[in-house]
């Protein structure tokens, strides 16, 4: 029997005299393999997606209708077989073949040097090379193949025995089921770390209150536990990913170094993490540390430390071991992100918005090597369901190594003397009324001229995603309000040249300065003033949706919730906020007054939504720019349908630079991104 396809936009050969091939099934079913384990490794381990979900869909589905079609067709190494095997009753045990040790570790520099003495003293030399590498907070595995295809995982167990979790480990699509490389060795293993990336977490967790269903506490633990679920369904059901970091043995030719063997293993179609360094002495490896200790935040998955290894692979050897340690490897541990202190007071501050939101005033304590006096509480809600009281002992963690948030109170410790939080029923700042509207977390001053509400709104008007206006910060804000000068954000535009020289600090070049910046304001595009007015749920894209569907402010002030809810993407929440802020009779007259002052309230012509000159690409923006700001070159990119990112990275496509740039052109120059300046920008953009 032939299985004929039609050839269309797949990598497979074609006839000279047209568009069709008749292909055997097994030979159809190799191609359709090939084609997606490709594919697979292009997405989840290069982070480079060649084809649409729905062309990787319409492979995957025809694989499936062949093999099941022709069950004799089915391979283990299929794709097809990542997930649906049936529960497990249980897990087997697995011996590994060498021992998956731990780490001795050090948690200053000077531990650090004292290894390092130790090695050289072993060595008898200094001078050898070390592999700096992130350690992973996860679960590590052993992955096993055998002529090129994956036949076993396991846990590290208690590092001499381990569960065998192969089923579990098919799921997770960075774990290559077939080694893309014919060289590679007849029986391999490799060792890595599965994890749970931690935006992922976040929406699993997420999607799972919206049902109803009860939330993971942390990613590390939400891996361990869905590697050891008896369904491999459920196990498929959390987006896990991971790194490998090692060989664990193998029967054929290696590799010298540890550095060399991370490339080859690279080859092979392993996922390896790219932030790895080759440090010559323990001088560039505190470089490392402090490096990632200062970015730790940019990272999607939990860390602790760097691991540090001896790179060649005979000097480990020679090193050996002592316990169960490797005297060849060290964990550099960061400082501990949690710590416990006490709960003293719980505080609110008022946002732009009129929102209450409070805060935890803590007794002193250090976390992660900085002190933290103070934690987010986000709302009632919040404080409610984590069962704060003030008084209490509680956990405290740097969220991304940032911001300050308790984690759990130590209800075990309570006194007696503790008390429970109660929203204030009269705002702290202007003393009107709190009120909290139904179905909101959030409770409200209903005064729209509170004085901290205005500061905070100024703050927010003058940033540089909203008017950009240069020289004005939170100490402006306030003395500016202070003294009479700004009502509203509309009086920015009316202030006073002698009474600007007559405030402390305000010198006749910062006031000419500020004053230019002002000027320079009224022209920001319709998108960036809706962003600027600080409209509850309007940031910078549903800003950029609107201006789009009305053009005008006085458009938009006429719509309806209706009008509004039919604009993709903004919902009724959106629809009732930006409704009840026109009905305001106080934001009308700040939007008259802007009109008054000159300010740009509508755009000349409208946005074509058809032109996508830059469909596809990516972009980051930096340095000072000539003609434009940074922030108008970033809308035409969006407005062209490109994507502009804050960082560099291997997927970004450009970098438009200013003078004045920094590390960006440096990481560009690294990941071979094309460098273009203003000029260069406007010829791409076709303008």
């Amino acid at each position: 029997m032939i299985y004929t396809v039609a050839v269309q936009w797949q990598a497979v050969p074609i006839t000279d005299s047209g568009t069709k091939m008749a292909y055997s099934n097994s030979e159809r079913a190799r191609i359709l393999r090939d084609q997606l384990t490709h594919q697979n490794h292009l997405y989840f381990v290069l982070d480079q997606p060649a084809i649409s979900d729905a062309q990787y869909d319409q492979l995957m589905r025809e694989l499936r209708a062949l093999e099941a079609a022709f069950p004799s067709l089915v391979t283990p190494d299929s794709p097809t077989q990542r997930v649906g095997a049936e529960p497990a009753q249980g897990f087997t045990e697995v011996l590994h073949a060498r021992p998956m040790l731990s780490l001795s570790n050090a948690f200053d520099g000077a531990e650090l040097e004292a290894w390092h003495t130790r090695v050289s003293n072993l060595l008898e030399q200094d001078d050898f090379d070390m592999v700096c590498e992130l350690k992973y907070d996860g679960l590590a595995v052993a992955l096993t193949y055998e002529d090129g295809l994956f036949v076993r995982g396991a846990t590290r167990g208690n590092g001499l025995v381990g569960e065998d979790v192969t089923r579990n480990l098919r799921t997770i699509k960075s774990v290559p089921l077939r080694l893309l490389s014919h060289s590679a060795p007849s029986k391999l293993e490799v060792r890595g770390e599965v994890y749970f990336p931690k935006s992922k977490f976040r929406k699993f967790n997420k999607e799972r209150a919206s049902k109803g269903l009860s939330t993971y506490a942390t990613p590390r633990n939400t891996a361990a536990g869905s590697l050891r679920q008896l369904d491999p369904q459920m196990t498929a059901e959390r987006p896990l990913d991971i790194y490998v970091y090692g060989l664990g043995y193998a029967e054929g030719p290696v590799p010298d170094t540890h550095w060399e063997s991370l490339e080859f293993l690279r080859e092979l179609g392993f996922k390896v993490n790219t932030d790895n360094s080759l440090a010559s002495n323990t001088e560039e490896v505190a470089c490392f540390y402090k490096a990632w200790l200062e970015n730790i935040e940019n990272l999607d998955l939990d860390c602790d430390g760097v691991v540090v290894k001896v790179n060649r692979f005979d000097y480990q050897q020679h090193l050996g071991y002592v316990g169960r340690e490797p005297r060849w490897a060290i964990a550099y541990k960061f400082p501990a992100s949690q710590s416990v202190t006490r709960l003293l007071d719980i505080r609110v501050n008022v946002g732009r918005t009129g929102s209450m939101n409070p805060y935890a005033v803590l007794k002193p304590v250090d976390i992660g090597g900085a002190t933290v006096k103070q934690a987010t509480l986000h709302n009632e809600d919040y404080i409610r369901t984590k069962n704060l009281m003030i008084g209490d002992w509680v956990v405290v963690e740097r969220a991304g190594e940032v911001i300050p948030q308790i984690v759990s109170a130590i209800a075990e410790r309570r006194t007696g003397d503790e008390r429970e939080f109660e929203m204030p029923i009269l705002c702290p700042s202007c003393g009107q009324s709190v009120t909290r509207p139904d179905g909101e977390a959030m409770s409200y001053c209903v005064n729209s001229t509170c004085p901290t509400q205005l500061v905070r709104l100024v703050e927010h008007f003058v940033s540089k995603g909203a008017m950009d206006i240069e020289g004005m910060g939170g100490k402006q804000s306030v003395m500016l309000i202070e003294n009479g000068m700004v009502n509203d954000v509309s009086d920015l535009y009316i202030l006073d040249r002698e009474a600007l020289l007559a405030l402390d600090r305000m010198a006749e070049t910062s006031v000419a300065n500020l004053l230019a910046s002002i000027e320079r304001s009224k022209s920001r595009p319709l998108a960036r003033v809706l962003v600027g007015l600080g409209i509850a749920h309007v940031g910078s894209e549903v800003a950029r949706l609107l201006a789009r569907q009305f053009h005008s402010i006085y458009a938009l002030v006429k719509a309806n919730e209706e009008s509004l809810i039919a604009i993709p993407s903004i919902g009724s929440k959106i629809a009732e906020s930006i409704v009840a802020y026109f009905e305001n009779k106080g934001n009308r007259r700040v939007i008259e007054k802007l009109r008054a002052a000159g300010v740009r309230l509508a755009d000349e012509v409208p946005v074509k939504v058809v032109d996508q000159t830059l469909a596809g690409k990516r972009f980051v923006v930096t340095g000072r720019m000539s003609r434009f700001s940074r922030s108008q070159i970033e809308d035409r990119i969006k407005d062209l349908g490109g994507a502009v990112s804050g960082s560099v990275s291997k997927r970004t496509d450009y970098l438009i630079v200013g003078e004045g740039t920094g590390s960006k052109f440096a990481d560009a120059r690294e990941f071979g991104t094309k460098i273009i300046d203003e000029d260069g920008f406007l010829q791409l953009a076709g303008e």
